[in-house]
Order: structure tokens, then sequence, then C-alpha cells
């Protein structure tokens, strides 16, 4: 059994870990809490332009067929976009994502693969691994990305699959449910297989197919509007995936100091126990003594 001295040190290492995971869970929660309210801001915007987006698809028809983003792209290799974590101590958040990568690597054999990536983690992941990366979007880190740095990944993942190098790019990312739940999500990206002609904040008439005027031309404004849609799908992935990190690491450090605290009064029971049994030891050594000398 150990000594008091090491119990006594075991006990103190245990409450300063405690202490460490506690603030690390109280700063995942207020980052949390910010990027969910940024997650859910953007919510009206995503699914107003995904709206607008197919009634113009709708009413283009099959003028769509003639866009490159729309068919599948002259090359036989297939991008992936994949967003992870820069830092750890965020519980299964990572394994998550790269156990629904495996899964669809085992679905689709054979693949010749890139990967574009966002987090430093599955950036350590793919290259302990072997596999080939094609960009490492590290700068900005992803804890700062705005709007306009996901348009620039948008862009690039556009860019490749227009190169003619690739036939798909697909992403996977986390999706943010609750703050218990966040689920892997595979997102086909390009080609734009079908857009949903959903009810928007403004749309009416479109959604009821009424007569629109539209200046200059529908072809124009369709033209203008993808890019747009899928940097928003890309900005939107990118949100739900940091706001699922940190409801992740929330998790994770409240159980690691519940741990901590269960694991110091268990030390402390022991310690006492043992420090208890010294002084009983003492104090029969001293009545021992004080009758032998009678």
């Amino acid at each position: 059994m150990a000594s008091i001295r090491e119990l006594r040190t075991r006990i103190k290492s245990v409450n300063s870990i405690r202490q460490i995971t506690r603030a690390m869970e109280m700063v995942a929660t207020t980052k949390l809490r910010r990027f969910q309210d940024k997650a859910v801001a953007s919510r009206p915007y995503s699914q107003e332009i995904t709206g607008l987006v197919g009634r113009m698809a709708r009413l283009m028809g099959g003028e769509t067929s003639e866009r490159p983003l729309f068919n599948p792209g002259a090359g036989e290799r297939v991008a992936v976009l994949l967003v992870s974590s820069d830092r750890g101590l965020c519980g299964a958040y990572n394994t998550n994502i790269f156990k629904a990568l495996e899964l669809w690597l085992r679905e689709n054999p054979g693949r010749q693969v890139d990967y574009f990536v966002v987090g430093r983690k599955g950036y350590q992941y793919l290259v302990r691994r072997g596999r080939h990366v094609e960009r490492f979007m590290a700068e900005p880190p992803l804890e700062k990305v705005d709007y306009r740095a996901a348009a620039q990944i948008a862009r690039t993942l556009i860019a490749a699959f227009l190169s003619g190098k690739y036939a798909h790019v697909v992403g996977f990312y986390t999706a943010f449910e609750s703050m218990v739940r966040y689920v892997p999500t595979r997102m086909p990206f390009l080609p734009i297989e079908s857009v949903p002609a959903q009810q928007g904040i403004a749309g009416g008439a479109a959604g009821q197919g009424g007569d629109l005027i539209l200046v200059p031309d529908a072809a124009t404004i369709f033209d203008a509007l993808v890019p747009r849609y899928l940097e928003t799908r890309v900005f939107n992935a990118l949100l739900e995936s940091l706001t699922s990190e940190y409801a992740s690491r929330r998790v994770s450090m409240k159980n690691a100091t519940d741990a901590a605290r269960s694991m110091g009064d268990a030390l402390r029971k022991v310690y006492n126990r043992k420090r208890q049994e010294t002084i009983t030891k003492e104090l029969l050594d001293i009545v021992g003594g004080a009758e032998a000398l009678r």
C-alpha cells in the first residue's frame, strides 16, 4: 500500500487535474454557446438560398444539365473534404468522423481519393495512414473561420472539380443536432444532384409557381446563385462541426472532472484510513512503552 506521503502527492495531483478539466469545461461551454448561436443564426439564410436555388432550378428546367456543376466531372478520382478538429480532448468527436470516412471507403472499394482537409487532427490521421492529402487548409484555424474563408474553401473545391481531375466531390463533417447529439454526416457536394425547392422566407410566389419578373434573366441569376449556395453549404458544415467539437469537449471535460472528483474522494478515504492506522500504532507504542517502564 502507498505511504501517506505518496497518497498526499496523488491527492494533490488529482485536485490539480480536476481544476484544469473544470476550467476547460467552462471555456468549452462558453465557446459552445457562441458558436451554437452562429450556427442557428445562419440556418435561415441557408434555408432561404437553398429554396431559392431550388425554385430557380425548377424554372430553368432542362437547362441545368448543360452546366458543368450539375454533371459528373471528367476525371475518375474523388475529392473528399474532411472537417475535423485542430485539438484533442474532445471525446470521440474525431474518431466518429474518421469511422464514417472509413465506412464510406469500404463501401466504395477501388476509388482513388484525394483529401482536402480542415483540422489538424484529420491531417495527422490521413498522413499516418499514407493517404494523399491534396491540400491542408491550415490557415485560418478552424475556430477563426468566417464566411470569407469558407467561400475560399468552396471555390477551391469548385476549381478542382472543374479542372477535370475529379468525378465527384464529397464532404464529411459533424452535424450538430443537440447539446448531446452530433452526427457524422456525408455531404454530396459536386456535382449538384438536386436542390429542394423549399418555401423560403420570401418565396411565396416562386414557391407556388406564380409569375416572376427576373432581371436581367433567369440564367444569369441562377449562375450567380449557385456558387453562393455551395459556399453556404461549406460555411454551415464548418460551423456545425465546430459547434459539435465544443459540445463534445464540454461533455468530455465534465466526465473527466467527475472522474477526478471520485478518484480524489477515494484517495482521501485511503489516506484517512492510513493516517488513522499510523496514529493508532504510535499510540499503542507509547502505551506499551509506558507499561514496560512500570
